[in-house]
């Protein structure tokens, strides 16, 4: 297993992911998601395992810019804002190479082991 968290320092759910993994000794690397982001290529991963962009944004985030995308249609505008700003991203985002999760959701990394 290659696992990977993508999550906010001031996450809670992050830190309850981090120590998921710990407690079954799963080895995991862990990215600060608003300082270094994902790549592309992870970017366009994550987006076709959990199901497209409206997945992936933190709609409960208190951003000005989450009530301007509530109201976008253009999803290639949509993907193109969360990318440059990863902040409007839920956290945590966990990978295991094509597979990906959003959030806290011990129930389908059971299933990665």
């Amino acid at each position: 297993m290659n696992i990977q968290i993508f999550g906010k320092s001031k996450s809670f759910d992050t830190k309850k992911a981090e120590r998921w993994f710990k407690e079954r000794r799963i080895k995991f690397q862990s990215i600060d998601l608003v300082r270094f982001g994902m790549s592309g290529k992870e970017f366009d991963s994550v987006l076709r395992a959990v199901g497209g962009i409206d997945n992936l944004i933190d709609w409960d985030s208190k951003s000005p810019e989450i009530t301007l995308m509530r109201y976008m249609d253009d999803k290639r505008a949509k993907e193109d804002k969360v990318f440059d700003a990863p902040e409007l991203m839920k956290a945590p985002i966990v990978r295991n190479g094509k597979q990906a999760t959003v959030g806290f959701c011990p129930e389908i990394w059971e299933t990665w082991e």
